[in-house]
């Protein structure tokens, strides 16, 4: 098989073709003309994305501080501040089998291992992230500042029925089932992690599920294979939201005899407490893990990302994203009586490919070749599971 390679952005790269399992940094910055572009050191695209090799990043960087070893313009350099914010890093192919094989063997060791879910994990589902350099918010902030660009963030119109689990879903219910995770926080709507066949017992949905609506009045939860909207031709009374100025209520009436409370959707929005009950039991799992698996997630909303910290001493933390969080230090402490050894593993990749590498290592390998050759009977029975809403 050919190897796929590309050609660093960085006009005078030394280093030679980006190829396919090598380090590489990934941005993107406001756009610039293709007459501007010529004339810079990077070949910025005309939507201001570019490719490097990592230390040909690095020299840039240090360019827009030193003047050395390259000499920016002051739109040059404004391109480049503006590409750091959300530049996206990813590890190669051979750290990545590497660190697998560390956090197979941590999750052998482990007691009671969790994992913690982020918008990163279901990208390859065909959904955006936020905080990515193509994400949602980076896009609105962008546009805020610089005027709307030509490109459309597609989170905007995602059809929930149509997405299906990632590898990463799959293999996290796997290791689940298997007994290496006892529990899974998420900070996702997507019901991703149910269609997969994760326990609703062992699943914390902090910010809610689009699947799910609940009753207002007897608290009763209903599971649709729908994501949950208001109907257009809802007949009952709209009620704002006091904290997110939205309207909660669906238009459904609980199916509970006697009840006839109004539904309303699960969804946790900018403004809104998060479920007591949820979070109490996130927090239940959070203090008992002595290993926590944090994917996909920047790990910069609260209170979610406070149980990151909660869990027996010393915490053992895994993080595997593509931009940096605020709490990679815990991956890099070193363990006490171990020779420079660190407590936890830092990845900067797709969450993917590294739990390729984790199941590669845990699952023997003909258990393994039948689970993944049952992907389509899995594929079958998702489809079963969801249906368009139609009014």
């Amino acid at each position: 098989m050919a190897m796929m390679t590309s050609r660093c952005s960085l006009r005078k790269c030394i280093q030679g073709d980006l190829e396919s399992g090598m380090a590489r940094v990934e941005v993107a910055s406001y756009e610039v003309s293709a007459e501007d572009s010529q004339h810079m050191e990077v070949a910025w695209k005309e939507e201001g994305e570019a490719m490097f090799h990592d230390i040909c990043w690095k020299a840039i960087l240090d360019s827009v501080k030193m003047e050395n070893p390259f000499s920016l313009s002051a739109m040059e350099k404004n391109l480049v501040v503006e590409a750091k914010k959300t530049a996206e890093y990813f590890d190669s192919k051979d750290k990545l089998k590497s660190e697998g094989r560390r956090i197979a063997n941590m999750l052998r060791s482990s007691k009671y291992a969790i994992a913690f879910t982020g918008a990163g994990i279901s990208t390859s589902s065909g959904i955006g992230d936020f905080r990515g350099k193509s994400g949602l918010w980076t896009h609105r902030d962008r546009d805020n500042r610089f005027g709307a660009s030509k490109q459309m963030n597609s989170r905007n119109f995602c059809d929930y029925e149509s997405l299906r689990p990632s590898y990463t879903h799959e293999g996290l219910c796997k290791l689940m089932e298997l007994g290496y995770i006892k529990h899974l926080i998420s900070q996702n709507t997507d019901g991703l992690h149910r269609l997969s066949g994760v326990p609703r017992d062992k699943l914390s949905e902090l910010h809610g599920n689009s699947f799910h609506e609940k009753c207002e009045k007897c608290g009763t939860r209903y599971e649709r294979p729908f994501a949950v909207r208001r109907s257009s031709s809802a007949q009952v009374p709209t009620r704002i939201c006091v904290h997110c100025h939205f309207d909660h209520r669906t238009g459904r009436l609980c199916e509970r005899k006697g009840c006839n409370g109004y539904l309303m959707n699960s969804i946790i929005n900018f403004g809104d407490s998060l479920e007591k009950r949820i979070l109490s039991t996130a927090t239940e799992h959070a203090k008992q893990n002595d290993l926590v698996l944090c994917l996909g997630s920047s790990l910069r909303v609260t209170p979610a990302c406070d149980l990151i910290e909660m869990g027996q001493d010393p915490v053992r933390v895994v993080i595997c994203n593509r931009q940096p969080t605020p709490f990679d230090r815990l991956c890099y402490m070193i363990e006490e009586g171990k020779s420079g050894e660190s407590l936890g593993c830092r990845v900067f990749g797709d969450c993917d490919e590294l739990i390729m590498e984790v199941m590669s290592c845990l699952v023997p390998s003909e258990e393994l070749v039948k689970w993944q050759s049952e992907h389509q009977s899995r594929l079958d029975d998702y489809n079963k599971q969801r249906s368009s809403f139609t009014d």
